[in-house]
């Protein structure tokens, strides 16, 4: 054989996949020239295949017709985007964006492979014009199977990978009654889905559909999940009927049911998830500073909120007076209240703390942005240097971009968790049992925190409102501390 037939065999090689990445990229920038909504391209895409649904998901009644979508209102200065943003827009773009999105750790065929795919998608939009239409195409595989997922902490750096079939799989619910207050969960629901409309375009963590999306769910999944289980709650309130989110069948029949096991670096033995709880305690404080209430709470002022010059402080740099007459920060930050030591680390911890005053008023309050310092497992409360400063709110509250924007939230069926890397907006059922029987409870992840950035084993129960630790204690033993979970899709 002729030395020089490798060398050929490489340059045509060569050759043939500079052809093929050249159509590519000349068919993606046509098609984008094509398929733009209004110049946005914006939801950054985590490379987990965002797709359109096929469009048959949703009931047929009026009842059950999908939420809709208002136009962002509050728009922020670096929202990418044109004036007609939407949450289709984000849907659309962001699966325009992830047609092309290289997967991790794919081998050099199986990247040939999903291009292809990907191009051929993109070609097929072009030709048809139906760039924007949702029933046209299948999805086509986002990622292959034993592609690693990376799950990353709140500043976006790559923590650990694994891969999804070893947390996600197919299972079923068992036969047991399910436990939620029906209005409560309605009100969560009802306000997540809101979140979506109104911030999608604001806020791409919110448009992450983390490890779950390695498991073929899609934005346009997680938004039909919650119209369905929004217009079944208020079918079942308006007709004056036990609600069918209550009955394991419907839940079996209607929706796609994925085991979640937990995946603790720390622990390789735990399967079922830690179900902590947090809560909301009520605290007296002062206006003014006291002998007794000398704590304050601070909130930003808004002409120098946009300053990041807050970053540079710790907790402990805080509370040694930098706001106060004679700081070197003063008039940065107005005192909202008063409180113990205790309080006002009950309140970071929690993230909503209400207050009782003298004068017999009261006022919630809750965080609004953080020192941009980690919250570092192990160390003692009083000893982290996370600081958050807060808001005056008129609820309890959630997730959320911003403070305006957070999420109403209420106990019994709100969970904190990894927004990042299991999303927000998952409908949970933790299956567990309590004095010999099993229980069932449904709820939604419309809350997070420091814990939970990057954690695949913990939820965190939102308890209620307590006078007391005391009061606290005794009432949350009455759950779990740990329980199989279920990630529900709606088919």
């Amino acid at each position: 054989m002729p030395v020089a037939f490798p060398w050929k065999m490489r340059f045509w090689k060569m050759h043939l996949l500079f052809c093929v990445v050249a159509v590519m990229l000349g068919c993606a920038a046509s098609v984008d020239a094509i398929a733009q909504n209004d110049g946005n391209g914006i939801a950054q895409s985590d490379g987990n295949g965002i797709a359109q649904s096929d469009g048959n998901s949703s009931p047929s009644s009026d009842l059950l017709a999908p939420v809709q979508n208002p136009q962002p209102t509050d728009r922020s200065p670096d929202a990418v985007g044109a004036e007609s943003c939407s949450l289709e827009t984000a849907l659309e773009n962001a699966r325009i964006a992830s047609s092309l999105t290289l997967p991790t750790g794919s081998s050099p065929r199986g990247t040939f492979v999903y291009f292809l795919r990907s191009l051929l998608l993109r070609l097929e939009q072009s030709w048809t014009g139906q760039g924007n239409d949702n029933e046209h195409l299948a999805q086509p595989d986002a990622l292959p199977p034993q592609t690693p997922y990376q799950a990353i902490d709140e500043f976006y750096q790559e923590k650990f990978s694994l891969t999804s079939n070893a947390v996600l799989k197919p299972g079923s619910l068992p036969t047991a009654s399910v436990n939620f207050k029906d209005k409560d969960l309605l009100s969560v629901l009802v306000n997540t889905r809101s979140y979506f409309s109104k911030y999608a375009c604001e806020d791409a963590d919110s448009l992450r559909l983390g490890i779950v999306g390695d498991r073929g769910v899609t934005l346009a999944d997680i938004v039909d999940t919650l119209d369905f289980a929004i217009a079944t709650l208020q079918e079942d309130l308006a007709q004056g009927r036990p609600t069918r989110l209550k009955d394991t069948r419907f839940l079996n029949t209607h929706f796609r049911i994925i085991r979640w096991s937990a995946y603790n670096p720390q622990k390789p033995q735990q399967t079922s998830l830690r179900i902590t709880k947090y809560a909301v305690f009520t605290h007296i404080g002062s206006r003014t500073k006291t002998n007794t209430y000398n704590t304050p709470i601070y909130e930003l002022s808004d002409l120098v909120s946009e300053d990041l010059f807050y970053q540079q402080y710790t907790k402990q740099q805080v509370l040694s007076g930098i706001y106060e007459p004679g700081g070197r920060e003063y008039g940065k930050a107005k005192p909202l209240a008063y409180l113990t030591r205790t309080g006002l680390e009950d309140a970071l911890l929690q993230g909503t703390i209400l207050i009782n005053f003298p004068d017999g008023s009261s006022a919630y309050f809750n965080v609004d942005r953080n020192n941009g310092i980690a919250y570092v497992k192990g160390v003692a409360q009083r000893a982290q240097k996370r600081y958050w400063y807060f808001k005056q709110v008129d609820a309890i509250k959630g997730y959320g971009y911003s403070a305006e924007a957070k999420i109403s939230i209420q106990p019994g069926v709100t969970f904190a968790g990894d927004i990042l890397n299991i999303g927000l907006g998952r409908l949970i059922v933790l299956d567990y049992t309590i004095g010999g029987k099993r229980q069932l409870k449904l709820g939604a992840i419309a809350d997070t925190g420091g814990a939970f950035l990057p954690n695949l084993y913990q939820l965190d129960l939102l308890a209620g409102t307590f006078p007391s630790k005391a009061a606290f204690t005794q009432y949350i033993r009455q759950l779990p501390t740990y329980a199989d979970a279920y990630i529900l899709i709606k088919k």
